[in-house]
């Protein structure tokens, strides 16, 4: 059993990787916003507690995530392994991850982070902008903002991966390809 978590900023092309790196080995892509949207949509109890903190603009508690995650990797038993595509996001999550992971007699191999030059994302998320229709790819200031966001919680979880030696950084520039062929050396490797 093979778990990664699949990290970057927001532009760095973790989703289309997740998607190449889920079939060739044959892994379960968790992705926390799909993860989120789903329960939601289907009104399960976690996801309509997820939306009464969401409705009143507050963040929601790492239980409620972790909770939901839970039971998508309870829902894959026979899963070869897991991709987790926006979690942990902080070093409880992290923890607690690596809690429920060891109670199934398993752990996280690696946190391979897909490593872009801010100035590149930029420009990569406003060219998505004009084509998504998401709002917060269209406007410069919320971008560096969630680069911000991101940079202030991720320098925790690489410090967390990397005093268990599971740190990887792959530079994420290139064509696609390219870059798949480095997180497949790293993910080789593990």
């Amino acid at each position: 059993m093979k778990n990664i978590v699949l990290f970057g900023p927001p532009g760095a092309g973790k989703g289309t990787q997740a998607e190449l790196l889920k079939n060739k080995y044959d892994l379960v892509h968790i992705s926390t916003g799909d993860v989120f949207r789903f329960n939601i949509k289907n009104q399960t109890e976690l996801g309509m507690l997820a939306k009464s903190y969401m409705d009143k603009g507050d963040l929601v508690p790492d239980q409620v995530t972790i909770d939901m995650l839970k039971a998508e990797v309870n829902n894959n038993p026979d899963a070869k392994g897991f991709i987790f595509d926006g979690f942990p996001r902080t070093e409880s999550q992290a923890a607690s991850l690596d809690a429920f992971l060891k109670e199934k007699n398993s752990g996280i191999d690696g946190m391979v982070a897909l490593e872009v030059p801010e100035n590149l994302l930029v420009e990569r998320l406003l060219n998505r902008g004009k084509t998504s229709g998401r709002s917060d790819d269209q406007d410069e200031s919320k971008i560096r903002n969630r680069f911000n966001e991101y940079e202030s919680k991720t320098a925790i979880l690489k410090d967390y991966y990397q005093k268990q030696d599971k740190y990887y950084g792959v530079n994420g520039v290139g064509s696609i390809d390219e870059i798949t062929s480095k997180l497949e050396e790293v993910i080789d490797s593990l």
